[in-house]
């Protein structure tokens, strides 16, 4: 199993920016499909984009489309989530993960602790 340590999380003022790191071991990343989450108080997880190695594609939900862009730098084996005009809704714990399609793999585990963002308005 992949083992994920998210990082990079941070208060910052609406339309601001952050990005957030997503360190793996124990596999390789540049190869399989990953994916972010978030989670916000008293809500559920819920998807926010993924990288698609097979497609050569990304996915985004519909309200971060043009704000968000994961990536991902095989040579360090991390996933980043670059989050730009960040909005209040935006607060939440966001979290890593393998994915298929918009969830988590089967087999992924358990998740991570997640790097917490919080966006004043």
């Amino acid at each position: 199993q992949v083992q994920l340590v998210e990082s990079g999380g941070g208060l910052v003022q609406a339309g601001g920016s952050l990005r957030l790191s997503c360190a793996a071991s124990g596999r390789t990343v540049g190869n399989i499909d990953m994916g972010w989450f978030r989670q916000a108080a008293g809500k559920e997880r819920e998807f926010v984009c993924g990288i698609y190695w097979t497609a050569r594609s990304t996915v985004y939900t519909d309200s971060v489309k043009g704000r968000f862009a994961i990536s991902r730098d095989n040579a360090k084996n991390t996933v980043y989530l670059q989050m730009n005009s960040l909005k209040p809704e935006d607060t939440a714990r966001y979290y890593c993960a393998v994915v298929r399609g918009t969830r988590p793999a089967p087999g992924f585990g358990s998740w991570g602790q997640g790097t917490q963002v919080t966006v004043s308005s």
